[in-house]
């Protein structure tokens, strides 16, 4: 069993691999280079937690790791990132990869990534629409889901997401409460063969640094991957 660490690849100098524990679980993170929604800082806070669990994350900003090759060496693929456009054969490998069998889990800003693409927005769940901020705790509505059996709800400070052109097929875990207002938040759906998840949770180090988004990330790529 090989041990992780932390190096700059060889074959890609602009991915990066995160890891101390044993390899259990392969993670692909799809990041961008924006101080906003600043994944190269945030998923350190992530990778060092989950790493003690055999969890292992590679990081890139280019969206041109969706491409099969390199999709094949990962068990699961991370977006949290606000890339625009993807292309045609992107998009392709992408759906492909998660048809097979793969995980597929976007986080937060994902869900208005490769806007270009209706077959991406099906593919996440839905479509972020608009936001406020707040502090807030959102309940587990479907308790009895294996995968929120083992969730804690918690409270953070976070961007108040609402979202748009959602699908049928997604089963809801987590809804955020405003009003009246019940607007999902974490959910989960297939496509072919591979699981999706999907959780608004994530604008800052606040989140990315809470003990309950760390628990909820782990049971999810540990269901998921």
């Amino acid at each position: 069993m090989i041990a992780g660490c932390l190096f700059y690849s060889c074959e890609n100098p602009r991915a990066t691999s995160l890891g101390t524990g044993p390899r259990k679980i392969e993670i692909l993170f799809l990041g961008h280079a924006s101080e906003h929604h600043n994944s190269a800082m945030n998923l350190p806070m992530l990778a060092s937690v989950l790493s003690k669990e055999g969890i292992n994350f590679t990081y890139s900003d280019q969206p041109d790791v969706l491409n099969a090759e390199t999709l094949s060496k990962y068990d699961g693929l991370m977006i949290y990132a606000n890339h625009e456009k993807i292309t045609p054969e992107q998009e392709k490998a992408l759906m492909d990869y998660v048809a097979a069998g793969k995980g597929f889990i976007p986080v937060h800003c994902a869900s208005f990534c490769f806007q270009n693409s209706p077959e991406y927005i099906k593919l996440v769940g839905g479509q972020f629409l608009k936001h406020k901020t707040d502090t807030f705790t959102v309940p587990i509505v479907n308790k009895e889901h294996p995968l929120a059996k083992s969730l804690r709800e918690f409270t953070t400070w976070d961007e108040t997401y609402v979202h748009d052109k959602l699908t049928d097929d997604r089963t809801v875990l987590m809804e955020r409460v405003e009003g009246d207002h019940r607007e999902p938040w974490t959910w989960v759906k297939e496509h072919g063969k591979g699981r999706v998840f999907y959780t608004a949770y994530g604008h800052d180090d606040r989140t990315w640094n809470n003990p309950g988004f760390h628990q909820l990330m782990k049971d999810c790529l540990l269901s998921t991957s």
